[in-house]
């Protein structure tokens, strides 16, 4: 998958089923595509958290100075998810689980109370009875797994302890009467929904923030930004739940945060910082007095040194770097601006801006149009694994390599042509695929009636949104679905 600020368009598939798939096969592949594509028009290569895609990417960027290896910020954010939900039993770890092992019970409850009733017909038609919402059948490989299932759970709250105390469920005299009598002893115990709530609360900003970036959307400019924001907000929600002032101390944040500044120390690239300083937003009184000590880019440190190995890969020639260091300077200082250009760096999109104002500074506009153009994910090449299986299944498993990636090709592309026009955010076919290629999963034969289960995407909150209104407003219970 190739992504600019047009969007993003798929390239080519590749049968690796007989590779050895090591450092040395992913960055040839890597390289191969970078020539084909052309080097100067590459910035970065993002993918998983991987060790061989990181040593892949050091292939690259030995061969290409200018291409940057960015690990995906999505994986990043799902992977500080885990340690947090479910930490390992481990002597390394045994701070961090003691801490957060509250959380994996939490977790395991809402996990048993889910297969319970999902696993048996009975069970599940007493289910749909009461609640307008499905319970959501989510894959463990999904993004906050954890965290959508208890979200979902909190969401039908009502309706599962209306069915808990019913007549039916009363009656119940399967095999299983006593996990049913566990189940209603969780659903009924306010204690256990206080811990829900709690944990849904302070995984709240983390969880946006897979949202915001599990898109194909240019926001690379915005991760560094986001990162820190998102962190003052999880200690904000954790103080609040444990009465605490803002110079007192919690040992649970205190795991939180170090989780969190662990993943993203790993995650930073010198490109982001490189981004984060050529955003316009950031150098004016309104972004700066959101949050106390918050400092313009050219005034923190770390990001100024990162930044500054950044341009020197972009620009090794002595001579050539003075001068965009003289332009950054112009820039950051707010140097020579006039005032609608010093106005609109709060209100217009960075990119607009240097395309308006960026004249005078040529080669930082140059360098600024490219990078702010570019995402931090590499949910747009992944979501093609589901495509694939679409094509080539168990009903389909005779077709030639060959057949099922070009039909991948002319499937995926022929999606994302569709996504911008606008009758794919409007009217009868709004997100007309917003459920993948499952429409063949064994449930009720695939359809529309999908959505309503688990296919639901972290770029599409909307959508969920649109899908629980209406549910509600079938069934005369909107407040309670809302």
């Amino acid at each position: 998958m190739a992504t600019s600020e047009k969007g993003p368009m798929f390239i080519k598939a590749i049968d690796g089923t007989k590779e050895y798939k090591d450092k040395h096969y992913i960055s040839r592949l890597f390289l191969e595509v970078i020539a084909e594509v052309g080097p100067e028009n590459v910035v970065q290569i993002i993918t998983d958290n991987a060790s061989v895609m990181k040593s892949a990417g050091s292939i690259v960027e030995a061969e290409y100075p200018t291409i940057f290896w960015s690990p995906c910020v999505v994986h990043t954010l799902n992977l500080a998810l885990k340690n947090i939900c479910a930490p390992k039993n481990s002597l390394q770890n045994e701070h961090t689980y003691n801490e957060c092992q509250w959380i994996v019970k939490v977790a395991d409850e809402a996990s048993f109370i889910r297969v319970f009733i999902m696993n048996h017909s009975m069970r599940l038609a007493i289910f749909n009875e009461f609640s307008p919402l499905k319970l959501l059948s989510i894959a463990e490989t999904r993004f906050a797994s954890t965290i959508v299932m208890l979200r979902r759970l909190k969401l039908i709250r009502k309706h599962l302890q209306s069915m808990v105390i019913s007549e039916q469920w009363m009656s119940y005299r399967e095999d299983d009467v006593g996990k049913a009598q566990t189940v209603r002893d969780y659903i009924l115990n306010d204690v256990w929904w206080d811990n829900v709530d709690y944990i849904v609360r302070f995984t709240e900003p983390i969880y946006e923030m897979i949202r915001v970036a599990d898109t194909d959307s240019p926001i690379l400019h915005r991760v560094y930004e986001m990162w820190d924001s998102m962190i003052e907000k999880v200690k904000k929600e954790i103080y609040r739940f444990e009465g605490l002032e803002e110079d007192q101390s919690s040992t649970f944040f205190d795991v939180v945060y170090n989780i969190l500044i662990d993943r993203w120390t790993k995650n930073c690239t010198p490109l982001h910082c490189l981004a984060h300083s050529l955003n316009p937003k950031y150098y004016t009184n309104q972004w700066i007095n959101e949050l106390k000590g918050r400092v313009p880019p050219h005034k923190d440190k770390e990001i100024s040194d990162e930044r500054n190995k950044c341009l020197k890969r972009y620009f090794p020639d002595i001579e050539e770097r003075k001068k965009v260091h003289a332009e950054f300077g112009i820039f950051s200082g707010q140097i020579n601006f006039d005032v609608d250009s010093m106005e609109e760096r709060w209100t217009l999109d960075p990119m607009l801006w240097w395309l308006v104002h960026g004249s005078s500074l040529p080669i930082l506009q140059t360098l600024a149009v490219k990078l702010l153009g570019q995402p931090c994910s590499s949910s747009c090449a992944e979501r093609n694994w589901k495509t694939y299986a679409f094509v080539h299944s168990l009903k389909r498993n005779k077709i030639t390599p060959k057949r099922a990636e070009d039909l991948v090709f002319v499937h995926c592309n022929l999606r994302l042509l569709s996504r911008r026009r606008d009758e794919y955010n409007k009217g009868k076919t709004q997100k007309w695929d917003i459920g993948g290629d499952s429409w063949d999963e064994p449930f009720g034969g695939g359809g529309p009636g999908l959505l309503e289960i688990a296919n639901l995407s972290l770029d599409e909150p909307e959508m969920e949104l649109r899908l629980v209104e209406i549910d509600g407003e079938d069934n005369g219970e909107e407040d309670d679905v809302m």
